[in-house]
């Protein structure tokens, strides 16, 4: 459902014509907008939004740890209208019993190395990616250094008083 202060903006009213059921949640503070959907709409929207709105240009896709809430993790695409010059942040709201959402890749090539650096970080799954595996850290390691549960020292040591 979009929320009534956007509805006069061009993006969100376009996005609300094609499928109102699309958004969950957006704000427009400071010049920025950003839309909330969810991850069965994901990959309609992304495409929506690049084919219709001209968000050629996928500037980065990264995550937010919220841990130990729930939803606990917040998939984030930074996406640019050039044609436009429109900025848009788009978020999917994730819970760790399920972290997964589906891949982007299909509608941004370039998605591809921004999926695998938020799996290798945070752990959070892309269904259909076409290669998803670590890219920052090597093979052997354990975990997902950026989830704010792991340990600062990493799982390698131990600390007798701890």
């Amino acid at each position: 459902m979009l929320p009534a202060h956007l509805e006069s903006l061009p993006t969100p009213a376009a996005v609300a014509a094609w499928d109102a059921s699309a958004l969950t949640g957006g704000s427009h503070e400071r010049g920025e907008l950003v839309l909330w959907t969810v991850r069965e709409k994901l990959v309609d929207l992304c495409r929506f939004l690049k084919e219709q709105r001209q968000f050629t240009r996928l500037v980065a896709v990264t995550c937010i740890d919220r841990y130990p809430s729930e939803p606990r993790f917040e998939v984030v695409y930074l996406l640019h209208s050039i044609p436009n010059n429109e900025r848009l942040r788009l978020k999917v709201a994730v819970h760790s019993s399920d972290a997964s959402v589906p891949s982007v890749c299909g509608v941004w090539t370039g998605a591809n190395w921004y999926e695998r650096e938020v799996f290798d970080m945070f752990g959070v799954r892309f269904e259909g990616h076409p290669d998803l595996r670590r890219i920052l850290m090597p093979d052997y390691w354990q975990g997902h250094p950026l989830r704010k549960d792991f340990p600062v020292h990493g799982h390698k040591y131990s600390y007798k008083d701890e």
